[in-house]
């Protein structure tokens, strides 16, 4: 991948869902690129204040997209480059609490791109998910140009709104907006707990000399893709002008089993409990996932470097070296 960091430097950059493990890692990179001042909103309500790093350039605020003066003070930093990261994630916390998951992923997306527009940025990426707006029929790899209607959470659906507010404002304000569709992604930087993804609690568990949950039959498999290559991806679309109007999936292009990645968890980590099955969330109809990345490797020159057992040790290195603090913090 061509040097993409570069084109940062000197800028102000405003990362909602900042302290997350995609938002606290972009972050990481931001500061390296030399960025003038990077502004981190976050509720903390799925984050913890230590996951971002103490830099000089870094100011966090935090509270809510949906506040009206938390999006004031953030946008009165004068930000040039946009990334929405905030959401109500996941899919279980959406069938549990859809009406909150409507309110910041619909109405909070809508205001921070209102204010976006107000303050003509540079680029606004949004961070959608190619787990959600593809359904669980569609063909494979998954390409950008198809997109379903029968959608089986909240999350998917809200997921999808994003995008269709992004491109309203694109299309109608001109607004610089670009889409990032992000599969499965995982490492250092994400607390295990409820509603969180398979990998950290995986680990967790394993670390903990528990048998790992597998909810179906195992044979199911994801496009797991390891944080820093996100990131890469993530910085690219902001910066390259054929991104423009575009959504661009972001992912490993690997299929991989959930039973070999439990299997992998407990290798790494030493525990000798195993699996254990159970029944198969009543929502969770998507049995494979694989996505087709020529689009993201033509128009951004993305490439993933990160092999899934490779990114699976570094997630536990982080994890054993935060255990106090995750078990302080995480929730369940």
């Amino acid at each position: 991948m061509r040097d993409y960091l570069s084109a940062y430097r000197g800028k102000n950059v405003l990362i909602t869902g900042g302290a997350g493990c995609i938002g606290s890692n972009l972050t990481r990179a931001l500061i390296r690129a030399g960025a003038a001042r990077i502004i981190v909103v976050d509720d903390l309500s799925s984050a913890a204040r230590w996951n971002l790093p103490e830099d000089p350039t870094v100011l966090f605020i935090e509270g809510s997209i949906l506040d009206e003066e938390i999006l004031k003070r953030a946008f009165n930093q004068k930000p040039e480059y946009v990334f929405h990261l905030a959401a109500h994630f996941a899919n279980q916390n959406s069938v549990d609490h859809p009406e909150t998951d409507l309110a910041v992923n619909g109405l909070g997306t809508l205001k921070v791109l209102e204010y976006a527009n107000l303050a003509g940025i540079t680029r606004f990426v949004f961070a959608s998910s190619g787990c959600s707006v593809y359904g669980s029929q569609a063909p494979l790899p998954l390409k950008e140009e198809f997109v379903s209607l029968h959608l089986d959470t909240p999350y998917q659906i809200t997921k999808l709104l994003g995008e269709l507010y992004c491109n309203f404002f694109y299309n109608h304000y001109r607004l610089p907006v670009a889409i990032a569709r992000y599969f499965n992604v995982y490492g250092p930087g994400e607390i295990p707990g409820a509603y969180r993804n398979v990998i950290p609690n995986f680990i967790w568990w394993a670390l903990h000399r528990r048998p790992l949950p597998i909810t179906g039959t195992g044979e199911e498999t994801r496009d797991f893709t390891y944080v820093e290559d996100i990131v890469a991806g993530t910085l690219l679309i902001g910066i390259t002008p054929e991104a423009v109007g575009e959504a661009f999936n972001l992912a490993s292009e690997t299929e991989t089993r959930v039973k070999d990645l439990a299997d992998m968890v407990n290798e790494i980590t030493g525990n000798d409990q195993g699996v254990e099955f159970r029944p198969r969330r009543d929502w969770d109809r998507i049995t494979r996932r694989r996505a087709s990345i020529a689009k993201a490797r033509a128009v951004l020159g993305y490439e993933p470097r990160t092999t899934i057992k490779e990114g699976v040790r570094k997630a536990c290195e982080w994890i054993v070296q935060n255990r106090e603090r995750i078990a302080r913090d995480a929730r369940w």
